[in-house]
């Protein structure tokens, strides 16, 4: 599985065929990565394209992966206007760049394996409660003035509604006048949300409210 289809001096249809699989490779991670999670198109787009882009720069190092690597690393050198990526889209990237190695050596059975084997595993592991949810945790978000002491001022909803509070960051906000809070929370069986979230905003002034099964990791 691991045997390359290249020859010892690469023909135009094995870099073709290296080439397509490598396009086709990134397009199934990409759209593997779009069925699992909140997406950009543009960053859709670079996942498709960037197991063609490794694939391309191993076929130029002549198929040395210590010349290949040095090439890339250059790249680290680049500074991208982006906000910084989720967990997700690591991986996502990560995932890609192995699979165009893969293509770029020509095990193109090997990088077929490991697309079909990841991408069936996130999309999996994305779609299943296997590693989340399992006791109906939430994230909570409140915004608070500054003067408002956030750490009692909403024991009495925290113990009328939830089973579970853990505070897990607190960041300040506009200047400083404001709180960001974020919190971890497990809610009481028959718990109706609004009502936990309205007898909130009658403590902090009814600034912002955040309740959802679980926010990207930047924004805790």
């Amino acid at each position: 599985m691991l045997n390359s289809i290249f020859s010892s001096n690469a023909s135009i249809l094995e870099v073709l065929i290296s080439s397509l699989c490598s396009l086709l490779f990134g397009f199934l991670i990409a759209l593997t990565h779009k069925w699992t999670s909140k997406n950009h198109k543009e960053f859709l787009i670079t996942v498709t394209i960037l197991p063609f882009l490794i694939e391309s720069i191993i076929l130029m190092a002549s198929g040395n992966v210590g010349i290949s690597v040095a090439i890339l690393g250059a790249f680290s050198l680049v500074k991208f206007r982006s906000l910084p990526g989720t967990s997700k889209e690591i991986l996502s990237v990560f995932f890609a760049m192995t699979v165009g190695l893969a293509c770029g050596m020509g095990s193109i059975l090997f990088a077929f394996v490991i697309t079909l084997l990841g991408c069936l595993t996130i999309f999996v592991l994305s779609k299943t409660d296997f590693f989340f949810k399992e006791n109906g945790e939430k994230i909570l978000k409140i915004t608070v003035p500054e003067n408002l002491n956030y750490d009692t001022i909403f024991n009495e909803e925290f113990d009328k509604y939830t089973k579970k509070v853990t505070l897990e960051k607190v960041k300040t906000t506009n200047m400083g006048s404001l709180f960001d809070l974020s919190y971890r929370v497990v809610l009481k069986e028959h718990v109706l949300e609004k009502a936990f979230i309205d007898d909130l905003r009658v403590k902090n002034g009814n600034l912002k409210i955040i309740l959802s099964q679980s926010l990207d990791e930047t924004d805790l």
